[in-house]
């Protein structure tokens, strides 16, 4: 019965990949006196222009929602960076927000010689190796900086794309590109391009000093980053010439000590050309008008002779080179192998191989590993990129395994790989899911815009074409091709990075530089940011969801249904909805997990898995504190399969007492790697400040009760759950009523429902007097959270929360980031505000952060308590604020399954209407004297929970004493077992 059963499903997803295969080819059309590039049945109809000074842009119309993605794309990363000169690509990126001699400025001919001078300094400064001179050279640099900043407007930048309506400023450097990006309203066009254009028009690097300090501060980060150290060393070990290996991205401590600002001008100038930059924009747009503003606004730029990073040939690796890394965190183990050039068969079959290897469900690691419990977690994967790609190879071992021990099995599947023992029907299952995911992910604008923004990266967008037609092209891909190839490319010529648990003496942190805080002028604003802001738009309507038209209500026996048609495909997703979770029944995350292993009746559970990747579907269980889910997502055409899979799975696996052991065992280990996280102890230590020692972070089994988890109770659990009362949601193609006879034969239930366990409630702590609550982790950094409960959530103040937080602590232009990070250079991560639960019988939080050096705490303690204590006023900021918040509701647009999950997440607030109704009447009549009231009342004058993960060897307890009452909490009390 399997071979006909999996024989039909294969028969499917070949048919399935068959009517898919398009042909994609190059064709130039004409529009508005624009000629264009773009690729026949291409899903995103991206047109590709180049303009008369060589700058391309890359346009694609999705007119759903109005907004658009814009990326600014630079083929200039790490990879070209002056070897004197390493992380001056990720530098120049920060300054790039600093403004020109336009906007940032109060008067730029005062600001020039100081800024000149300020450019001097740092050149002699980097020549300069006596430390007293040193000292001296940059006391004189913090000296002119702060007369400078009398002049500068910091933050501008980000006020206006505030002003504009952007959701989502920022900007990432990596080996080969520097990408800006926003999220803008789409009636906000003329006044966002005109910005964007003087934005590379004469950049100013102007409050310098700082913002290297967040440099210095994003690389002391990445020294406590062992996943990051792993890469890096990775990279180094495989390329052993090229700048992929050679030039890390955030620089060397050396050079971010001697930074030239004469060197990044002539970086600037060197790669931010026009024919080198694409400007992208996928959304709510017409071709033909944006194309003319673009032109017309990006016209000033001139195309110069271009001289790309041309590395030699790396040479073959010949054998396997292994390298040890230390750090405090658990172990794990990577084998990397160095790949081919973008668009190369080699490279389409390795992306190919590792979807074979590890797709999640039926891949030979999946099965052969992560089904048998044989490590804690295994996976392959393939990270292409321009030159080169690599194959990597990635585990962390269990108990009383060695990093060795996970080398072998790792390698095993690759044994199996080359020996052909996998079958063929995963290449096509393979291209069948890949299409799938294409099919969502297509319809998103970020997605569009990244996947062109790589084209152009890669190869400036010519083999897009290839692109797109690469998962036709894995289609033909034959079992004995893979095989030859395997046995080829997989040979002992890899890179083994084995991370231990230890110290790692390599260390060097970069040192706190004597720092003055600079002024940030917040209630200035420039001419040219005036006219930005005050340009007048077509507004955009709201568009609020109306619960009683929008879904669609109904029953499938004793359960509620929720629908939303999809009128747009073929995919759909569903859900149980169980109110109950792990605050229920603490067994209950442990049998959701114990359920991957198990077989039913019919099926093993390997074949489990098999059938569902087969299908081009999914299923999974989620357990929440209060509420479990059990989701079911793929393609229509297989609904009833996929839904019959999962009830056959919960109403009739099977006990298998040697996978439990073996799933406690993992867990046990799991739980020894969280107390090596410092993410985690942060996290258990503010729940232990709001709750106490029984809070929901220790809530649960403790180690004994793990081992002594019985099959039968987990396997109870799993028969009945769908006896517990749920509500059955639906985005698909079926209607209602069609969905609704179908439900009542595949999913059959009782005549009533089976009452759930009384839920454990925790109770809130007072938080009447300041305490510090503190873990010993070795870290350069220290992580640092102030918290505080702040009473049961009222849905009426969510207009005053929703203002409150963009002005105060969430942005780059927010009172805490231009005060912590750009003032005083404390902090490369910082923000602070009002958290609000997802339930009316929880409590608000008020939070902060930040992530200092450990030899700044106290100075980065002191400067949030300040605001903490009284909020700085800028009226400015504040108008700002309020126009970001209501253009962020008028532009929002919640479609598809999206409609469903509002309408419950405002249920449980209480609420029978779309929440947002009231929130933007709300917000209307707000003024600054509502949010400084806010402030008084729920952030001055309170007493806070202090926690604090840092190193004992790198800050001075008795500092963290005078804070308040001092508890220094071990492992056990934080995580309860």
């Amino acid at each position: 019965m399997k071979i006909k059963l999996f024989t039909l499903i294969s028969f499917l997803v070949v048919g399935i990949v068959v009517q898919a295969q398009n042909t994609y080819q190059w064709k130039t059309g004409t529009s508005a006196g624009y000629s264009y590039k773009y690729v026949t049945n291409d899903p995103t109809k991206t047109r590709f222009y180049t303009l008369k000074n060589g700058l391309t842009v890359i346009l694609s119309q999705n007119n759903k929602e109005p907004n658009i993605v814009y990326k600014m794309a630079v083929r200039a990363g790490s990879n070209t960076d002056p070897k004197t000169n390493t992380g001056l690509a990720h530098y120049l990126e920060h300054l790039l927000f600093k403004g020109t001699d336009k906007f940032g400025t109060l008067n730029y001919a005062k600001e020039k010689p100081l800024l000149d001078r300020i450019e001097t300094l740092y050149e002699t400064y980097s020549k300069t190796t006596d430390p007293a001179k040193r000292k001296e050279i940059y006391a004189e640099i913090d000296k002119v900086s702060g007369e400078a900043s009398t002049y500068s407007i910091a933050n501008e930048y980000d006020k206006m794309t505030k002003a504009i309506g952007s959701s989502s400023t920022n900007a990432h450097t990596s080996v080969e590109k520097t990408v800006y990006e926003e999220d803008l309203p789409s009636n906000a066009i003329d006044k966002f391009l005109a910005l964007q254009a003087e934005r590379f028009r004469a950049p100013v690097f102007r409050i310098f000093h700082t913002e290297l300090e967040a440099v210095y501060e994003e690389k002391n980060r990445g020294l406590d980053d062992d996943g990051r150290k792993m890469y890096e060393k990775m990279l180094n070990v495989l390329f052993p010439t090229h700048n992929y290996g050679q030039q890390t991205t955030i620089g060397t401590v050396e050079h971010l000590k001697n930074p030239s600002l004469t060197e990044i001008r002539k970086y600037y100038n060197k790669y931010y050309l026009p024919n080198n930059m694409a400007l992208i924009m996928s959304g709510d747009i017409n071709y033909d008008d944006l194309i003319k503003k673009i032109d017309k606004d990006f016209s000033y730029m001139v195309a110069k002779p271009l001289s790309l990073y041309n590395p030699a040939p790396e040479k073959p690796l010949t054998q396997t080179q292994k390298v040890d890394i230390y750090g405090p965190s658990a172990e794990s183990l990577y084998l990397a192998y160095r790949g081919y050039a973008q668009n190369t068969r080699q490279s389409l079959l390795l992306d190919l191989i590792s979807s074979i290897l590890s797709n999640g469900k039926a891949g030979l690691m999946d099965i052969n590993i992560n089904k048998q419990q044989k490590m804690l977690r295994a996976n392959a994967g393939y990270n292409q990129m321009k030159d080169y790609g690599i194959f990597i190879l990635s585990g962390s071992p269990k108990t009383g395994q060695s990093l060795e021990d996970g080398q072998k099995l790792l390698l095993e599947q690759i044994d199996l790989l080359k020996k052909g023992a996998f079958d063929e029907r995963l290449i096509n299952a393979t291209v069948a899911n890949i299409k799938l995911a294409e099919l969502e992910n297509f319809d998103n604008n970020d997605v569009r815009a990244n996947y062109t923004m790589t084209a152009f990266i890669q190869n400036r967008g010519t083999e897009w074409d290839k692109m797109l037609a690469s998962t036709d092209a894995m289609a033909k891909v034959t079992k004995k091709e893979i095989v030859d190839f395997a046995n080829q490319f997989f040979v002992n010529n890899y890179a083994a990075i084995f991370k231990h648990k230890g110290e790692d003496k390599s260390i060097i942190k970069v040192e706190k530089p004597a720092i003055t805080a600079v002024q940030t002028n917040a209630n200035e604003v420039s001419p040219f940011a005036k006219n930005i802001i005050s340009a007048p738009v077509k507004p955009i309507a709201p568009k609020f969801i109306d619960y009683t038209k929008d879904l669609n209500f109904g029953k499938a026996g004793i359960a509620d249904v929720i629908t939303v048609q999809n009128t747009e495909n073929g995919i759909f997703s569903m859900s149980y909805r169980f109110d109950m979770g792990s605050y229920n029944y603490k067994l209950l995350p442990y049998a959701a997990q114990y359920l991957s292993f198990l077989r039913t009746n019919k099926y093993s559970s390997e074949d489990i898995s098999k059938a569902f990747y087969d299908i081009a579907c999914s299923y999974s269980i989620n357990v929440g504190t209060d509420v479990t889910t059990v989701y079911i997502s793929g393609l229509q055409e297989n609904f009833e399969k996929a839904v019959s899979l999962v009830e056959d799975v919960l109403a009739n696996c099977k006990p298998n007492e040697e996978a439990l052991e073996n799933l406690k065992g993992r867990i046990l280990k799991s739980r020894e790697n969280a107390k090596l996280n410092k993410s985690s102890i942060l996290s258990g230590l503010m729940s232990y400040a709001q709750y106490g020692s029984d809070n929901p972070f220790t809530y649960g089994l403790t180690n004994d009760e793990v081992k002594n988890i019985k099959s039968s109770d987990l396997i109870n659990l799993l028969h009945n759950l769908t006896n517990y009362n749920h509500t059955i949601t639906y985005y698909g193609p079926k209607t209602l009523g069609s969905l609704s006879t179908d439900l009542v034969k595949l999913h059959p239930l009782a005549k009533e429902f089976t009452t759930a366990a009384p839920l454990k409630k925790f109770v809130y702590t007072k938080t009447d007097s300041n305490k510090v609550y503190f873990a010993d982790y070795d870290m350069v950094q220290a992580e640092i959270r102030w918290v505080r409960n702040g009473g049961l959530y009222d849905p009426s103040q969510s207009a005053e929360i929703s203002l409150f937080n963009k002005y105060f602590g969430g942005g780059m232009g927010s009172i805490v980031f231009q005060t912590i990070r750009e003032s005083k250079a404390l902090a490369y991560s910082t923000f602070a505000g009002y958290l609000v639960p997802a339930s009316r019988d929880k409590e608000t939080t008020v939070m902060a952060y930040v992530g200092a050096q450990a030899d700044k705490m106290n100075d980065a303690i002191a400067g949030m308590n300040e605001l903490l204590s009284e909020m700085p006023e800028s009226e400015k900021s504040y108008d700002l604020s309020k126009t970001f918040a209501l253009n962020e509701i008028q532009t929002s647009r919640i479609t598809k399954d999206g409609i469903i999950s509002h309408y419950l997440a405002d249920k449980r607030l209480g609420m029978d209407r779309d929440s947002r109704i009231d929130e933007y009447e709300n917000l209307k009549p707000l003024n600054f004297s509502d949010i400084k009231n806010f402030h008084r009342q729920n952030f001055s004058g309170k007493a806070y929970n202090y926690c604090i993960v840092a190193s004992e060897k790198k800050i001075n307890p008795a500092d963290l004493a005078k804070l308040g009452q001092f508890n220094k909490l071990n492992l056990n009390q934080i995580f309860g077992y």
